[in-house]
């Protein structure tokens, strides 16, 4: 369409071009202001006509091009889906090349465009700074007691085990429950082996292909070490008894010799020759309610006393239906003992008291005939005293509990001994025994600890004529790491662990200890006890 077809245009550009040199001129001449004023509006009243009949000119011709939109055609406009327009500015232009044609040969309405907004994913800042990274779960499949791997292994068979994806032991042509015939102190050197075969830092599955049998997945030991090294104060030794203890098959079932309870002999290498208990595969099991042993077990070696057995948390199906009971290794390499007194040195406290008085052995001086003293060195009786006040053991030290005040399920209640505290020289002393190769060292067994008595109502008599203490056991005690050493020592008895609760169960002992350690400290300064270095 060109210029002269449009009359609107053609109109204003006439008004424009008479118009505007008649009003300059009026503008220019010397009329008066109001008169000029005057000229002035009825020019813009008269163009404004102008421009108002044009409006009404178009629409007219612009509604009769195309079909009236009702409202009936919005609603079904509204249905249309969304068109989603993003937010860089990109958006098509619509289609102006003209209407759309129906199915009928009449013209339709555009469509309705709807602009969703979609919010931009936004984009983490530095998300090494403020977001936790993720840690990963470490698995420990420590090796059962006894076990070793092949000889042939290589970086090659175990690069092709984990490319396939299986996890397997090689165990070799013995069964998984068989503890090889080797004695003990070489024992200790295949553990160490395995360490070296295994690599530093956890436990990894050996695949190993040959004539040799593999296990899918071997069991995993009650034991649970996952770091590099076990804690310091246990040593090789002990971790090798403990895993004999807590993970090794019961051969048979005996009843133990001179003492209470029964004795489980483990299963060995047919082969092997000798008693299963005099090499070390024999462990005593008691009652679940001689748990604590387990917790003095702990204790000792923290302590550095290093006097009582390996003793380990274990469950058995044949006795207390499957409860949780405690182990301990059993020693045959133990003096024989009295049955009545379960020591292998005759003592009654009156005997006692004498002794602590003339410090047997100390220093390497050796005691006269007439001062009464026995085979055991002078600082064994501290280091007992000090461990049985911090369990509150009394069967050892005061056996008619004559210290405290018991309760009704205390042996010493139901055996009647509370009634005989009148002449307590006389009273015999219990579980006094040494090894028959070192009878200058005593060996602390029967250690069933107390921790439900309270403050106020502690058994001071184990105290009584102890003027020394060990240095290695109050600088723990000071050091305020034994509730950390505790609970790092005691966390691999995965059974003991579980059947206390858990870490909340495991520290409310640790409580009742560390009150007792700060009276135990209290008692010593109160008391002007000397602390001594008793390493000898």
């Amino acid at each position: 369409m060109t210029f002269l077809d449009q009359p609107g245009q053609i109109i204003n550009w006439f008004v424009c071009s008479l118009c505007t040199p008649r009003v300059l001129r009026l503008w220019s001449g010397r009329r008066s202001r109001t008169r000029r004023n005057l000229l002035l509006g009825i020019a813009c009243v008269i163009y404004l006509g102008f421009l108002v009949s044009q409006v009404g000119h178009i629409l007219p011709q612009h509604r009769g091009g195309h079909q009236k939109v009702s409202s009936r055609s919005l609603q079904d406009a509204g249905q249309t889906p969304f068109m989603g327009i993003p937010l860089d500015g990109t958006l098509s232009p619509p289609d102006l090349q003209g209407p759309q044609m129906g199915g009928n040969g009449t013209s339709e309405p555009p469509n309705v465009v709807y602009i969703t907004l979609r919010s931009k994913r936004s984009k983490p800042t530095n998300i090494r700074g403020s977001v936790k990274p993720k840690l990963r779960k470490k698995h420990a499949f420590p090796l059962p007691y006894g076990q070793r791997f092949p000889v042939g292994v290589t970086g090659q068979e175990e690069a092709l085990s984990q490319k396939q994806g299986r996890t397997s032991y090689s165990m070799g042509l013995m069964r998984a429950a068989v503890v090889p015939e080797t004695p003990r102190h070489q024992l200790k050197k295949h553990w160490d082996g395995e360490r070296k075969v295994v690599g530093r830092g956890h436990w990894r599955h050996v695949g190993v292909s040959g004539a040799v049998n593999v296990q899918p997945k071997a069991r995993e030991s009650n034991i649970r070490i996952y770091s590099e090294r076990s804690p310091s104060w246990l040593s090789k030794d002990d971790i090798l008894s403990m895993r004999l203890l807590a993970d090794s098959r019961i051969g048979s079932i005996r009843e133990a010799p001179s003492q209470h309870g029964v004795l489980l002999v483990f299963e060995r290498n047919p082969s092997a020759r000798g008693a299963a208990c005099s090499q070390g595969y024999c462990g005593l099991i008691k009652r679940p309610l001689d748990m604590s042993e387990v917790f003095a077990f702990h204790l000792d070696r923290i302590l550095g006393l290093k006097k009582t057995l390996p003793s380990v948390s274990r469950k058995s199906e044949f006795i207390q239906d499957g409860l949780p009971c405690p182990v301990i290794l059993w020693d045959s390499s133990l003096a024989p003992t009295n049955n009545r007194t379960h020591s292998s040195v005759r003592l009654n406290w009156g005997a006692y008291q004498q002794l602590l008085k003339q410090k047997c052995w100390q220093n390497g001086k050796v005691p006269k005939a007439e001062w009464g003293c026995t085979e055991i060195h002078h600082h064994e009786w501290s280091k007992m005293a000090l461990f049985d006040f911090l369990l509150q053991v009394y069967n050892r030290l005061d056996r008619n509990c004559c210290g405290f005040k018991p309760r009704k399920e205390d042996s010493c209640v139901q055996k009647g001994l509370k009634l005989k505290c009148e002449d307590q020289d006389s009273v015999d002393l219990t579980h006094i025994i040494q090894r028959r190769h070192d009878p200058r060292h005593l060996v602390f067994i029967d250690n069933k600890g107390f921790f439900d008595r309270s403050e106020d109502n502690l058994d001071f008599k184990i105290l009584q004529g102890i003027k020394e203490f060990p240095e290695s056991a109050i600088s723990v005690l000071k050091s305020q790491r034994l509730r950390e050493k505790l609970l790092q020592s005691l966390f691999l008895d995965k059974v003991y662990w579980e059947s206390q609760g858990g870490r909340r169960g495991i520290e409310k002992l640790i409580d009742v200890v560390e009150r007792r350690a700060k009276i135990l400290l209290t008692y010593i300064n109160a008391h002007g006890a000397k602390v001594l270095p008793m390493n000898e």
